[in-house]
């Protein structure tokens, strides 16, 4: 699998992988299909999407002729959690609570998905600060 941290990819590609990862692989046919019924996105649209994913070698095109097969380079879990990573490199340390909770209070989480980040904040408890620090500019300004 490729490094899902160095392939950046838009909302749109986002939707094609998501269909690549849920089916394992696909043909152009399948995932055109699958965009026109979920998007209402023509053929045109999702090839273009396609060969985009191609050259940014997030998805890997196999066969010698048509149909080809469409299987992902890179995985899904690392993909989302470079995006998460990117996100929050982008905004204050300070800001990162707020956000995780804002982002789990907006979320359908099931009893193992609650009881997994419970485990894991008592066990970041152990160790927290108890302010985290203002990551925006050198020095002692804070926001």
């Amino acid at each position: 699998m490729k490094d899902a941290k160095n392939v950046t990819i838009t909302d749109s590609e986002w939707m094609v992988m998501r269909a690549i990862w849920t089916m394992g692989h696909a043909t152009s046919r399948e995932l055109i299909d699958a965009m026109n019924e979920l998007e209402g996105w023509s053929a045109s649209t999702t090839k273009t999407l396609l060969r985009r994913l191609i050259q940014k070698q997030a998805v890997a095109q196999h066969g010698g002729s048509r149909p080809f097969t469409y299987k992902p380079v890179v995985g899904e879990k690392e993909s989302m959690a470079a995006a998460a990573d990117d996100l929050f490199d982008h905004m204050c340390a300070m800001r990162a609570g707020s956000t995780i909770a804002g982002v789990i209070q907006s979320r359908e989480l099931s009893r193992a998905d609650i009881a997994n980040l419970q485990a894991i904040l008592a066990e970041k408890a152990k160790t927290a600060p108890e302010e985290v620090q203002c990551n925006c500019l050198p020095g002692d300004q804070t926001c």
